[in-house]
């Protein structure tokens, strides 16, 4: 009997349908990115902000003053009386009350008493030029609380994390299609309640569970596409990356026009509900199907498939032998309870953490351009769209391991030259910088594929969910303090280590953790596929 992918071969590996469901899920990259980076500028700056003296916000309703008036009487008498304060972080030890005049407040203090008065810290009360621009403003995320703003993207990541690992392994058990939906589901409704936060404990709690459910969209709809075409088209992979390069283009533009953080939050969580019409377009993977024994479903999609790409199954297409394998509640001891596997899994899950760790590196610590966030940040994104191209132009012809491990070696040996350049010739350091970020890019999505090629139908989900977790943790641990050396090491060692992994070029997707164990015998020295292959889960 035919296998899977000799029946996929004559429904067609890349027709109109899984070009229809490769646009349609590429989307999700979109909102994902989005979601991603958006702290940039959820969190902006809030422009000029002051300490307000306590009773200000009365006094200043009772008199109209404008709030340029308000923070002239707040600040101006601070910086005269002591030039060594800036008025943001500490106010006059005083308050405001009914009595207070409204065109000299400070008066019944005394012409003196502005640079003898005590200082006392701000807490809880500050002035904004734009009090509804960001969440700095709308949770005072200054002063003693800035670093809640950092909290709030790790709190992000650990949802991402969090959702590889219960998402991965519910995608696996229970379903692609039925988890990415309830995902994009997930991922509207918390973006919605972020969006109207009444405080920032509120806040952090559902932009946790956000980036939980976008990391279900972004890993399920990864797999989805990956299983549905033939093992010459999976470089369709790559190019759902270029739609997440695309996300980050779009989202300055996005907050250019927007002028407040709950529009831009709104602007970025609303399309996920969008996706729900996926339902009735986009079916379950055939793949999985056919490891949860449910052949004649299998079947009916294949034959759909090829209804849609203008052909036609042959009839004795009409039993499926399902793999006498199947993993109903998969495990991290089921992606290391073999040799192969464990080396894999090891590999990968290292691979992960350092491409992240670098490139998310290289983005805060070697800007392109300063002073225009929107401009800066659409450069950063727009440097990344060559990485792709240089992926699709190349992979298909020497493999996916040299460039993998090239991506890493290069990406270290930019990071080395950048610690030791002076600071005196700026435009050679961003020109290495920006070198060693392509390169990085270039590793990071070959990544995604090679780990989608790695891992049987039966554990795929949930073992690209777990590796891609450790590139959540990169983005936890990454910090400023870091020395571009460490980097550099690190990509060094990733780049040899990844040399060990099997080549993935041309080679049908296993179904089983048997045929894992068996990818080093599909290939010669010079990598190419050999006839063997053993007869598990066929049409």
């Amino acid at each position: 009997m035919p296998s899977f992918d000799e029946v996929l071969k004559e429904a067609g590996e890349f027709g109109r349908f899984q070009k229809r469901v490769f646009f349609l899920l590429s989307q999700t990259g979109i909102t994902f990115s989005s979601l991603f980076a958006s702290v940039v500028f959820l969190g902006r700056a809030p422009g000029n902000f002051w300490c307000r003296i306590p009773g200000a916000a009365e006094l200043s309703e009772r008199c109209g003053w404008t709030l340029e008036e308000e923070r002239n009487f707040t600040v101006l008498p601070l910086l005269l009386g002591n030039e060594s304060v800036t008025g943001q972080c500490e106010r006059l030890d005083v308050t405001w009350d009914a009595s207070a005049s409204c065109r000299s407040p400070l008066g019944r203090h005394g012409n003196g008493s502005a640079g003898s008065a005590p200082l006392a810290p701000c807490h809880g009360h500050w002035g904004y030029e734009q009090p509804r621009a960001s969440i700095v403003s709308e949770y005072d995320l200054v002063c003693g609380n800035a670093w809640m703003l950092d909290l709030s993207q790790a709190i992000l990541n650990l949802g991402f994390l969090a959702g590889a690992f219960i998402l991965g392994y519910a995608a696996d058990r229970y379903g692609r299609i039925l988890i990415y939906l309830l995902s994009c589901l997930g991922v509207g409704i918390c973006g919605i309640i972020v969006a109207f936060s009444p405080n920032f404990t509120v806040f952090l709690i559902f932009r946790f569970l956000q980036g939980m459910f976008g990391k279900g969209t972004w890993m399920t709809c990864y797999v989805i596409v990956t299983e549905i075409v033939g093992s010459d088209q999976r470089m369709v992979g790559i190019v759902i990356q270029i739609f997440f390069t695309l996300g980050i283009i779009i989202l300055p533009g996005i907050a250019y026009l927007i002028p407040t953080w709950q529009g831009i939050q709104l602007a970025i969580s609303l399309p996920n509900f969008l996706f729900l019409l996926y339902y009735w377009v986009v079916p379950e993977s055939p793949r999985w199907l056919l490891t949860r024994k449910k052949g004649e479903k299998a079947l009916e999609i294949m034959r759909s498939i090829a209804k849609h790409n203008g052909k036609f199954l042959s009839p004795h297409y009409s039993e499926i032998t399902i793999s006498n394998e199947e993993v109903s509640n998969p495990s991290f001891l089921d992606l290391v309870r073999t040799p192969q596997m464990r080396r894999n899994t090891l590999i990968l899950m290292y691979a992960w953490f350092t491409s992240a760790l670098i490139y998310q590196g290289l983005v805060m610590r070697l800007g392109i351009i300063g002073g225009n966030l929107y401009l800066d940040f659409f450069i950063s994104g727009a440097v990344e769209l060559p990485s792709a191209f240089l992926i699709l132009v190349t992979m298909d012809r020497i493999g996916r391991r040299l460039p993998f491990a090239m991506g890493n070696i290069v990406a270290s040996v930019a990071c080395l030259i950048t610690a030791f350049l002076p600071e005196d010739i700026p435009w050679l350091k961003t020109t290495v910088a920006t070198l060693g970020r392509l390169s990085i890019t270039i590793a990071f999505e070959v990544v995604y594929l090679v780990n989608s090629e790695l891992y049987p139908t039966t554990l795929r989900n949930f073992g690209v969910s777990l590796c891609s977790s450790l590139c959540d943790l990169g983005g936890i641990a990454i910090w400023l303090e870091l020395p571009l050396v460490i980097f550099s090491i690190l990509a060094a060692v990733c780049g040899l280590l990844v040399l060990l992994l099997p080549e993935t070029k041309g080679i049908s997707l296993p179904e089983t953790v048997e045929d894992v164990e068996q990818l080093p015998s599909h290939f010669g020295k010079c990598g190419k596929k050999q006839k063997h292959r053993d007869t598990n889960s066929y049409i």
